[in-house]
């Protein structure tokens, strides 16, 4: 009953608006106005509304009510995946993926939500889309050196870039059930390519690669949460750590920390950031891949 109510409403207001008696910027019915004309509960109405803005047929406006969308508001015939990817990407890089919605895309883009799923089929379809578009910004040398250290160097820095400019990236990406993404696909088989020379497996150029992508989003990790305390706070990283003297000092009258003592007392030259962090790991895991291909066999 409530089905045939709600769709029998929602065909009413369309001939309204397709007639031209509710043109553009006037205000449809309110929710009570439609319980009161066509005898329904004000679920019913509300659903009512809520299909007439997914279409794009209207839209709220704060102060005015629900009123009928302009031709701006209603353009989806130049839509693409490919501007929708886009769209989600800027959204994600702004808000974060908590953020991403298909709504909040469909309101970037001025388009009706319902309009994005005749382009893509739903969320985890649109995530997988929004890596392969990400990773496929990574620049990297087309062959190899013939140096697997220069070569996975190269390979690092680009992807830390990568997770800079999309700090979403590295946690979206699954380590477990990688998304099928064709340029994964290639940066992973361009890390393994480049320990080609070195004499190690395949099972073994893959669990490096792995390693050397885990280390690189781990640090990554910390980016968008320093961001958002940067820009809560107005202080960058440096600068808080100023304002943290006087509690570093009380908490060393109570707790001995001689090596702390040394570092951040005593070492007016040392640096610590989210950059710093990276180089070193980056340098230190290639120690070790070093060291490992040249053990004795």
């Amino acid at each position: 009953m409530a089905e045939t109510a709600y769709t029998k409403i929602v065909a009413e207001l369309k001939r309204r608006i397709e007639a031209g008696e509710l043109r553009p910027g006037e205000r449809i019915p309110s929710a009570r106005a439609i319980t009161r004309e066509w005898g329904v509960a004000i679920a019913t109405a509300t659903r009512a509304h809520a299909v007439l803005r997914d279409e794009g047929l209207t839209v709220a406006r704060p102060g005015v009510g629900t009123v009928v969308a302009g031709p701006a508001a209603r353009r989806d015939t130049d839509l693409s995946p490919q501007r929708i990817v886009a769209a989600a990407i800027a959204v994600a890089d702004e808000h974060g993926m908590a953020e991403l919605s298909m709504r909040r895309i469909a309101a970037s883009l001025q388009v009706a939500t319902m309009s994005l799923y005749r382009h893509v089929a739903g969320r985890e379809e649109l995530e997988v889309a929004m890596i392969d578009a990400a990773l496929g910004e990574l620049r990297v040398a087309p062959r190899w050196s013939g140096e697997w250290r220069a070569d996975l160097e190269q390979c690092g820095r680009a992807l830390w870039e990568l997770f800079r400019r999309h700090p979403w990236l590295g946690p979206t990406m699954s380590l477990t059930r990688p998304q099928l993404s064709p340029n994964a696909m290639r940066l992973g088989e361009w890390t393994m390519g480049a320990l080609g020379r070195t004499g190690l497996a395949a099972p073994d150029r893959m669990l490096a690669q792995v390693l050397l992508f885990s280390f690189i989003r781990g640090v990554a990790q910390a980016i968008q949460p320093e961001s958002e305390a940067m820009r809560d706070t107005g202080l960058t990283g440096d600068e808080w750590m100023e304002t943290q003297g006087a509690a570093f000092q009380r908490l060393l009258a109570v707790q001995a920390a001689p090596t702390y003592e040394e570092l951040f007392l005593r070492t007016p030259d040392f640096e610590f950031d989210l950059d710093v962090l990276f180089e070193f790991g980056l340098a230190r895991f290639l120690d070790g891949i070093g060291v490992w291909i040249d053990r004795p066999v």
